[in-house]
């Protein structure tokens, strides 16, 4: 309930300061399955990630959100692209990052509802559009790195 209400202020800040953030998704995909997460403040099923903390690159905080969020330990990860959203009164710049080889090691943190599997041919109809999105133009063979709107 705390982290609901965190969220939510989060979105009257947004409303008021317009904030420009950068975050991090990953990809997770082995044997035609991806991995999915869902929150505790919020309804639908994302690709675990999150925003980059002082002094961290993308990359570790790719790796930081996918071992927060799904308790795994990513090994060799490329870059699928870069994108833009102007929702929600701010500017949001979002870089996906695409893992095939990981081990799961540990468990999600405690703003994790549920991780899951999803075959990428089965995706949940809950998932967020735009991850929908990402995960519809890999399914299709989608060079990489990509730009775009989120």
């Amino acid at each position: 309930m705390f982290i609901r209400l965190l969220y939510i202020g989060f979105r009257i800040y947004c409303f008021f300061f317009r904030p420009i953030r950068i975050g991090v998704r990953t990809m997770m995909i082995q044997d035609d399955k991806v991995w999915l997460v869902r929150h505790t403040y919020i309804p639908g099923w994302f690709m675990p990630g999150g925003g980059l903390k002082r002094g961290e690159t993308l990359e570790q905080a790719a790796r930081r959100e996918a071992f927060e969020e799904t308790g795994a330990k990513l090994n060799d990860v490329s870059l699928m692209g870069a994108y833009t959203s102007f929702a929600d009164w701010k500017t949001d710049h979002g870089i996906v990052f695409i893992c095939k080889d990981f081990t799961i090691t540990g468990k999600p943190d405690g703003e994790i509802a549920e991780v899951r599997a999803f075959s990428i041919n089965e995706l949940p109809t809950d998932l967020w559009p735009s991850h929908q999105l990402r995960l519809n133009e890999y399914a299709a063979g989608a060079s990489q790195p990509q730009f775009g709107e989120w």
